[in-house]
C-alpha cells in the first residue's frame, strides 16, 4: 500500500482535546476512511497547531482526498513518500 504525507493548514489552529470528546472525533477520521481504504498511520503538529503533516496508506491520492473531503479536513498538498530508515544500514 503506498504511503502518503498529506500537508495541512489550519488557519484557526487545530484542537482535538485530550478527552473521550477528542478520541471520539479521532475515531470518526478513522472510521470515515476506511470507506476510501485509506489509514491514518499519525500525524505531526507544528507548535502553533497551524499546520499538520500527517502520516497516511492508502491506494491512491484521490482515495486520500475523499476521505479528508468526508472528514471535513483541508489538504495543501498530498506527496507519496518512501520510508528511508537509517537503522537499515547498521552493521
Amino acid at each position: 500500500m503506498p504511503r502518503y504525507v498529506i500537508q495541512r493548514t489550519f488557519p484557526s489552529g487545530l484542537t482535538i482535546p485530550q478527552t473521550a470528546a477528542g478520541a471520539k472525533v479521532c475515531r470518526s477520521v478513522v472510521d470515515n476512511n476506511a470507506a476510501d481504504g485509506v489509514t491514518w498511520v499519525h500525524s505531526y503538529v507544528s507548535l502553533d497547531k497551524n499546520k499538520t503533516w500527517c502520516i497516511y496508506d492508502g491506494p491512491s491520492p484521490d482515495a486520500i482526498r475523499r476521505a479528508a473531503t468526508r472528514n471535513s479536513l483541508p489538504v495543501d498538498s498530498v506527496t507519496e513518500v518512501s520510508v528511508l530508515d537509517p537503522y537499515f544500514y547498521r552493521a
